[in-house]
């Protein structure tokens, strides 16, 4: 089943899960054994030869969820072992409730152990929910490291345990699972940046109010759209021609860096660009006719500059550009242009060192790129993923593509995330092609905003078919070329 698109912050769906549920004429109790049987039912699905069960409980709901799907675990015939952080009798409201079914099942509690039985073939992480606001400590910062010592294959509850379920940043330690089950509504840090190492495959259960809660709340986060190209890109007419379908101007390609742009022009024309135009070092024109001789390429001078800069309706500035004499001098007309642009790479770099702001673009950074743009660390950026994507857009205005696990789009209203992609892509090029592609939608005719969703998605997804065919380890970005051409088809 796919998931929903939408997303929210852990406060939103903590609120609104009490509405959703008082709409419907339900008990909270009546969620959370719903919840836990949900648990259940999907850690069966995945696992469907383990026999010893150990649910791992702490001091909240989701504790309490563990102990509903320990009690079906049990009926099944399942041996089933449970650790509870603290005290159990000291267990408030439905989680308490859910402590005392399990006892009335049969069903005994353990204190935590530094070691997990040898015969435990799964786990599910109850310890710790989307609460978490600062450091993980102990006593739960120990079973979590037992946990991820163990090798067991884990099945974390709502979130795993350490995580931030607004920013997806680890707090100290979290729970590395295989799959996560989240309810009500999909909580927006489990989807980028860390948490894309530590929730592994993602699962919603709407427990039977999530109508209800959608109804009644705005997401802060979207998931774009899997249909993006047969939104944005419609079939073309019989008759139309070239100058129908736009005409984009690449930059860059400096000495020693002609391949970016050879695989950003590529990109642009396999996305279906009318006309191709890209201005490079002189030394890199030969290659670059020999290697897409389609693309309209020549020198940079400032004479064919002039010229293309007025026949094309968009402009892709960065890939190869370099950060020289002749590169600032190039940035510099260029940012002059009332026309849209998509920027990245090196352009990212010289922007950074004399930051403007203009509605009529897209910025294309990664973590690194970023933390120049707003003079802060790596650290910080990952730290809060969408609160730098904000404040990319509110500094230098336009549309914001913050790459990553998890890349976020962000035009300053709204906010998507895109949930396809592997780390097969964590290689050189990657960029130039998704610059290429931004670029030919863009001269296609798409909004900025639509264009850094339809690239963002589209990229990755080839990506993924090529993995898929032959694995995400020496993934280059050439190979994604052709898969551009289906994907758009």
């Amino acid at each position: 089943m796919p998931l929903p698109n939408s997303f929210y912050t852990a406060q939103q769906v903590k609120q609104g899960e009490v509405q959703a549920a008082k709409a419907k004429g339900l008990e909270m109790f009546s969620l959370m054994e719903r919840a836990g049987q949900a648990v259940f039912t999907i850690a069966l699905a995945q696992y469907p030869s383990a026999h010893h069960w150990l649910v791992c409980c702490g001091g909240g709901n989701n504790g309490g969820d563990g102990y509903i799907a320990a009690c079906l675990a049990k009926s099944m015939g399942h041996q089933v072992t449970v650790w509870q952080i603290g005290d159990p009798e000291k267990l408030k409201g439905d989680a308490l409730t859910a402590y005392y079914h399990w006892l009335d099942h049969g069903g005994d509690v353990y204190p935590i152990d530094d070691r997990i039985p040898r015969d435990v073939d799964l786990i599910l992480d109850g310890l710790m929910g989307t609460g978490l606001n600062g450091p993980v400590r102990e006593p739960v910062s120990d079973v979590i490291d037992t946990i991820n010592q163990s090798g067991k294959p884990v099945v974390a509850i709502d979130i795993p345990s350490g995580l931030s379920a607004d920013t997806g940043a680890v707090l100290g330690k979290a729970v590395r699972a295989q799959h996560t089950i989240s309810f009500i509504g999909l909580k927006q840090g489990l989807v980028t940046g860390e948490a894309r190492n530590y929730v592994g495959k993602l699962h919603f259960a709407g427990l039977g109010v999530s109508e209800s809660f959608d109804e009644q709340n705005i997401p802060t986060l979207k998931a774009i759209d899997s249909r993006v190209m047969k939104l944005f890109l419609p079939r073309r007419a019989a008759s139309s021609h070239k100058g129908n379908h736009g005409k984009a101007l690449l930059i860059g390609g400096n000495a020693g860096m002609g391949g970016a742009m050879m695989l950003s022009a590529q990109a642009c024309s396999r996305v279906g660009c009318g006309l191709t135009a890209a201005l490079v070092h002189p030394e890199n024109t030969t290659a670059m006719l020999i290697s897409a001789p389609e693309v309209m390429c020549a020198g940079w001078d400032d004479e064919r500059l002039a010229q293309r800069l007025d026949w094309s309706v968009v402009i892709g500035l960065g890939p190869g550009l370099g950060r020289d004499e002749q590169s600032q001098h190039l940035f510099d007309v260029v940012t002059k242009s009332d026309k849209p642009k998509v920027v990245d790479a090196d352009a990212l770099f010289l922007l950074a060192h004399s930051p403007n702001y203009d509605d009529k673009r897209i910025l294309t950074p990664h973590s690194a790129e970023a933390a120049r743009l707003l003079g802060a660390s790596v650290d910080l950026v990952e730290a809060d993923r969408f609160k730098a994507v904000t404040a990319l857009q509110q500094k230098y205005g336009g549309v914001v593509v913050l790459k990553g696990a998890g890349t976020l789009v962000c035009d300053g209203n709204e906010t998507f995330v895109c949930l396809a992609g592997n780390p097969g892509m964590a290689t050189g090029g990657m960029g130039d092609v998704l610059t290429g592609v931004i670029t030919s939608l863009l001269a296609q005719g798409l909004t900025l905003f639509n264009a850094a969703k339809a690239g963002v998605l589209i990229h990755s997804q080839a990506a993924d078919k090529d993995a898929e065919l032959k694995g995400e380890r020496g993934l280059l970005a050439s190979d994604l070329l052709p898969h551009l051409r289906t994907l758009v088809n």
